[in-house]
């Protein structure tokens, strides 16, 4: 059974760093695509980053600048550091997955989208003050 679990989330003031991590268990594969994507209160969900298995990375347009997503294949595990962070990047952040390709690609558009991902975790909490 494919577990996922994300780490690191907490309270920062602005202008701090948070570095989210993400485990997956359970897979023995390489998954295609793998990302992050977020909710905040009262704003719709959006997708923030995703990093396909060759290392090709996709951001959305809002999470540019401060944020750096990047994994590790061998452990089947994801990274966001996240720098720079503003009081509009508070919101619960998930972790995603998706198995086999898609032509659709792999976007910070796509993993939002529950058809697109195979997998996704409880999601972990990042809150910051200014």
């Amino acid at each position: 059974q494919v577990q996922v679990a994300e780490f690191g989330g907490g309270s920062v003031q602005s202008g701090g760093s948070l570095r989210l991590s993400c485990a997956v268990s359970g897979y023995a594969y390489v998954f295609y695509c793998m990302g992050w994507f977020r909710q905040a209160p009262g704003k719709e969900r959006e997708g923030v980053a995703v990093v396909d298995r060759g290392g090709r990375t996709s951001y959305a347009d809002s999470a540019k600048g401060g944020l750096t997503i990047s994994r590790d294949n061998a452990k089947n595990t994801l990274y966001l550091q996240m720098n720079s962070l503003k009081p509009d990047d508070t919101a619960m952040y998930y972790c995603a997955a998706r198995s086999g390709y898609s032509s659709r690609g792999c976007s910070a558009w796509n993993v939002n989208t529950a058809d697109f991902r195979d997998y996704k975790g409880q999601g972990i909490q990042v809150t910051v003050s200014s």
